[in-house]
């Protein structure tokens, strides 16, 4: 063991901050584009059924078919990294976008009528009454989509984008378990501990909203 840390101890260091650099990157970009269009869902209910099937849809492609698809496409196919993040964001789009849809539009229409009845505008209800009220939901699909991404994240070493993905595929082509075990371990504390904090702040803000 102490060996094997001599060796790939850097290595299993540097690859967990790119998996790490990867995940967060497609994960910011998600909820940048997530919260608002989910926001804007719960506002433009007609649009709800197109918009949400098409994140559907997105999640049906298999990781490395979309990695394929999207190698072509100008400007990100020229960048292994960048076309990884645009791809992990379509993969943690849908809880994002899906759980704000719901979450907003879940809260008791009367703490909406109260709102309106105070006197708040539009942009006062969202951030006085909607967000916080939905907040434990909106977080769950948080939750839900960065373990998604953390285990996707690995399948982006196929394209050279980095990640613990390049121990997992160098030790499948060696037959190297050692290898394997470098990768697949930190990938799944990292899933785990990003769900164990994230779960945590969801049962915080589930308590408060009770």
């Amino acid at each position: 063991m102490m060996s094997f840390l001599h060796s790939y101890g850097w290595e299993v260091g540097r690859l967990t901050f790119e998996h790490l650099w990867l995940t967060a990157s497609a994960m910011l970009l998600a909820v940048g584009v997530g919260l608002p269009l989910g926001i804007l869902l719960t506002r433009r209910r007609r649009l709800a059924r197109p918009v949400i099937g098409f994140a559907n849809v997105m999640q049906t492609v298999p990781s490395l078919a979309l990695f394929g698809l999207l190698l072509p496409v100008p400007w990100l196919g020229e960048n292994a990294a960048r076309l990884a993040i645009v791809a992990l964001t379509g993969y943690a789009l849908l809880p994002i976008l899906r759980n704000t849809y719901v979450g907003i539009g879940n809260v008791d229409p009367e703490l909406i009528d109260v709102a309106n009845a105070l006197g708040m505008s539009n942009i006062q209800r969202l951030f006085k009454v909607e967000l916080p009220l939905a907040a434990s939901v909106i977080l769950a699909g948080l939750r839900t989509a960065t373990v998604t991404c953390v285990g996707v994240a690995t399948i982006a070493a196929a394209i050279g984008a980095g990640g613990l993905g390049e121990l997992i595929f160098r030790g499948v082509a060696s037959v190297d378990n050692g290898l394997v075990l470098a990768g697949a371990i930190p990938a799944a504390l990292l899933a785990l501990g990003a769900d164990a904090i994230l779960g945590w702040l969801e049962g915080r803000l589930s308590v408060r909203r009770s």
